[in-house]
């Protein structure tokens, strides 16, 4: 389940126009099956130097594969067929843990909020009693 794309080194990924660079992975980027693919037509930009092939996966970009996490994802861990993820839903707020299901594409969220990134790396080491099924 994985999908490769051209990103900058600077960041962003290579959008559909082969030109300008999206700050965030979704639909509109370049997108390929296979790491061949994408080097054929990374050999043909002009700016081959500055931009890489990346292989985007639910566990690097849990985003792109679960549209209902929103915010910003500062950890990710894949336990079972599950991605945990520690998000913050918006800027100060407290922070979530989110179980994302490989299997239906299903996300949900633990009732715990975290008050700081330390507190939900310690929930981390103990997280396998909130994995059982939805």
């Amino acid at each position: 389940m994985s999908i490769f794309a051209l990103q900058s080194i600077a960041g962003g990924f290579l959008d559909e126009d082969l030109q300008n660079f999206n700050k965030n992975f979704d639909d509109w980027c370049v997108q390929f099956e296979d790491y061949d693919d994408a080097m054929i037509i990374l050999q043909t930009l002009e700016n081959q130097k500055s931009i890489v092939v990346v292989e985007i996966t639910p566990l690097s970009y849990p985003k792109y594969f679960f549209t209902s996490l929103q915010g910003t994802v500062y950890l990710t861990r894949q336990l079972e067929n599950k991605i945990i993820c520690t998000v913050e839903p918006y800027i100060g707020s407290s922070f979530k843990i989110a179980i994302c299901d490989l299997q239906t594409k299903k996300t949900r969220f633990t009732k715990t909020n975290y008050k700081s990134i330390s507190s939900v790396e310690a929930a981390f080491t103990n997280f396998s009693e909130y994995l059982r099924p939805d």
